[in-house]
């Protein structure tokens, strides 16, 4: 156990300076992400929500102690074939992490190598001490046995707590560029949020989502943190008239858009939490690809789906035409006023309204190939998932909680809808199996963004089923039945039951 946990250390060490994502337990995590199947990801989200990272390499390092109790016991009869394995562990470490996507290069295999030969000689070390008996005695050399392992655990401790604290040159240098960025002002500048688009209503989501708070669903283990002075991106792919390579500057020194967009997950149950709305600062996509030389299939242009890549090795699929539609398709280096927090994104996302993320909102994107659906099927499409998904309309009761346990008397019922690039016209809420009746809604900040709803319940005492569906702008309705998040969104009404107290 002490030879696997020092061997974990040092490659902790070692990776800060070859790079994070290169140490074992992340690229052996994210292998395991990459083949485990959708509806185990979809119940990790449901079951642990943000923290099933945490758990997916908490589990990895619960194995790795069970194979070390195992190798402990080989060692003890053959010292050689014990210091064997641990070092097979650091081959497959290493050809995992090699293997990534988002591998630079061979050097992301010395994080795994060098930790598994500092853990297998440490585990010949022991091993003799516990074997070999004191000159002169007939006993195991017990005492030698507990100081190299405390010796060898504290330092390997020592190390690491040091590198994570000051942390790796490449992080430093990104935190550096991400503080030292300063915004550009819009040449189009939101319009203003309208008076009444937040209600005054306790328990109401915020109209603007604080970054600090906004949801987070990705396949990265380690937050890819980019120096914005070394970002590029590059377009290319079919009906690209010349490949073009942008950089961060370039990108800020076009004509800048500031938009309010709720963005929301393909994971969000009804009901759910994985949805959120901010003001993006970003550039229009639409125009960059149009001075590529790229056209719409409306327009005889040959490609039907953009892929944008993130430096992660994330592929992202989105029709070209919604794109190219005239709505606000972004690249995003702006999130409510800062430049994007580096868990969303930073330096440059993309974010399209009406789409579900999985299909639009590439988080670190450095390139975009222009493709086809035929041709090409991005990350999540094998998956299980599917290749196009609009965004359905949704709503949601904020307040009263579910279970929760409200006085007798005016009740507010109150919560979110959305329905992005369609905006919302109607909320209704019923009580029981009472009649539908519509909510007071909040005032509409465009067709991008949710708005908010309330509706005064006269409550009585007992336990009670609250209900609600919204209607969109184009006057569809959301379906009663509820489906799962897969293969394209969940839909259905959402309810919560309380009981008024008397």
């Amino acid at each position: 156990m002490v030879s696997a946990y020092v061997s974990l250390a040092v490659a902790d060490v070692v990776s800060f300076w070859v790079r994070p994502e290169a140490g074992p337990v992340v690229a052996v995590g994210g292998t395991v992400v990459d083949r485990t199947p959708a509806a185990l990801k979809e119940w990790a989200i449901r079951a642990f929500g943000e923290n099933d990272k945490t758990v997916l390499q908490l589990g990895i390092l619960l194995i790795l102690a069970v194979l070390a109790l195992g190798v402990g016991l080989l060692a003890l009869r053959h010292r050689l074939l014990g210091a064997a394995a641990v070092a097979a562990f650091g081959v497959l470490g290493a050809l995992a992490a090699v293997t990534r996507p988002d591998s630079e290069s061979a050097m992301d295999a010395v994080p795994s190598l060098v930790g598994a030969a500092a853990g297998a000689l440490l585990l010949y070390v022991l091993t003799g001490r516990l074997l070999t008996p004191r000159p002169g005695t007939a006993q195991a050399d017990r005492r030698g046995f507990l100081i190299v392992a405390a010796s060898t655990g504290l330092a390997a401790t020592g190390a690491a707590a040091i590198g994570r604290a000051v942390g790796t040159p490449v992080q430093e240098n990104a935190a550096a560029s991400r503080e030292a960025l300063r915004l550009p002002r819009p040449a189009s500048p939101a319009p203003a949020v309208p008076a009444g688009a937040q209600l005054d209503v306790p328990g109401i989501s915020t109209f603007f989502t604080p970054n600090r708070d906004f949801y987070r669903v990705d396949t990265a283990l380690i937050v890819p943190k980019v120096n914005a002075d070394h970002w590029r991106l590059r377009i290319h792919g079919s009906g690209v008239r010349e490949e073009r390579t942008v950089t961060l500057r370039e990108l800020m020194a076009r004509p800048v858009l500031e938009r309010d967009i709720t963005l929301n997950c393909v994971s969000n149950p009804v009901g759910g939490p994985y949805v959120g709305n901010a003001r993006w600062l970003g550039v229009r996509l639409a125009d960059l690809l149009r001075e590529a030389g790229v056209r719409p299939p409306s327009e005889g242009g040959p490609a039907d789906q953009l892929v944008a890549r993130s430096v992660d090795g994330m592929t992202i699929g989105t029709p070209v035409e919604t794109v190219m539609d005239g709505r606000d398709a972004l690249l995003a280096f702006g999130m409510n006023g800062e430049p994007l927090p580096f868990a969303h994104g930073f330096p440059v996302r993309m974010l399209v309204p009406g789409l579900y993320g999985y299909v639009s909102a590439c988080k670190w994107i450095e390139s975009i190939e222009l493709t086809t659906f035929d041709a090409y099927d991005a990350y999540w499409v094998p998956r299980g998932w599917a290749a196009q998904a609009p965004v359905k309309t949704q709503s949601r009761i904020d307040t009263p909680r579910a279970l929760s346990r409200p006085a007798a008397g005016t009740v507010m019922v109150a919560g979110v809808a959305w329905a992005q690039h369609r905006g919302i016209r109607r909320v209704e809420v019923r009580v029981d199996d009472g009649p539908w009746q519509d909510a007071r809604l909040g005032a509409a900040d465009g067709s991008d963004t949710w708005r908010e709803w309330v509706h005064p319940w006269t409550a009585t005492p007992g336990r009670h089923t609250l209900t609600v569906r919204a209607t969109d702008g184009t006057g569809t309705t959301q379906p009663e039945r509820r489906t799962d998040t897969m293969p394209n969104g969940a839909q259905g009404w959402h309810s919560v039951e309380v009981t008024v107290k008397g």
